[in-house]
């Protein structure tokens, strides 16, 4: 883990909503599942905002964001221009490939910007089985803005997209659309609680393994602060430290 003050290279709108944000970075490789604490130097802001992993290109030392616009650090993170600076810390958090089965076969669930690390974990290991599904609320209206959204997950070997509204995209909630989760031999995925859930009781149905990357909000980022806890069996745990991927059958979605 480093702290770096990076370069932002690019600042791509995919929409009105979502934001691709790029920076320099030249210290420690990060992980697919991994993320980073970015604050920028110039803004309101006083901590970080934790932010998964998109892409990393080791060629040109930079590292992508795929950001969901919202109220606060999100907003100042959207106005960043090419040229302005930001701190980096991380990478932070565990990665899929300390869960992801040898060989097989398995299948990757992203609701939103949860498709930001399984996308990276695509790119990162491109001759694996992967299965990629992909839900959002609203379908894209343009092909290039999906695709955009998606990033390394389109060279997945199978691609389903699904939006609650239909549009340009199979109709309804994209857990509906893993048929039988035992033809893999693991799930990821990460997205909202309720998609986690229900993710999760169908591979348990199945006694499928079954990982998901949790979102939380976050002060520190390293595991001091415990504002980030997830309450498990196993008694409570820290997001960014001990997570942000956790075995499902763990958490307590109910709680």
């Amino acid at each position: 883990m480093k702290s770096l003050v990076c370069e932002v290279t690019a600042n791509v709108p995919v929409n009105d909503e979502v934001f691709i944000l790029s920076f320099f970075w030249n210290g420690t490789a990060p992980k697919a599942g991994q993320f980073f604490m970015i604050k920028p130097l110039r803004g309101s802001v006083f901590l970080g905002r934790p932010i998964s992993v998109f892409e990393y290109n080791p060629a040109q030392n930079t590292v992508k964001f795929l950001i969901a616009r919202r109220a606060g650090g999100t907003e100042e993170l959207s106005r960043m221009q090419t040229g302005e600076k930001a701190r980096l810390t991380g990478p932070l958090g565990n990665s899929w490939e300390d869960f992801l089965p040898e060989g097989g076969k398995t299948a990757l669930i992203g609701g939103g910007v949860g498709i930001a690390p399984l996308s990276a974990l695509v790119s990162q290991k491109p001759d694996y089985n992967f299965h990629f599904y992909a839900g959002f609320r609203h379908g894209f209206l343009e092909k290039e803005e999906e695709n955009a959204v998606l990033g390394g997950a389109v060279n997945a070997k199978k691609v389903v997209t699904a939006a609650e509204d239909g549009r340009n995209a199979q109709n309804g909630r994209i857990v509906d659309y893993l048929w039988e989760p035992e033809d893999y031999d693991a799930v990821f995925a990460c997205g909202p609680s309720a998609m986690l859930k229900a993710v999760w009781k169908k591979c348990e149905a199945k006694s499928v393994p079954c990982y998901v990357s949790l979102e939380r909000r976050m002060a520190c980022g390293v595991g001091a602060c415990l504002g980030c806890t997830v309450r498990t069996a196993h008694g409570n745990r820290r997001c960014c430290a001990d997570g942000p991927i956790f075995a499902a059958g763990e958490i307590l979605f109910d709680e």
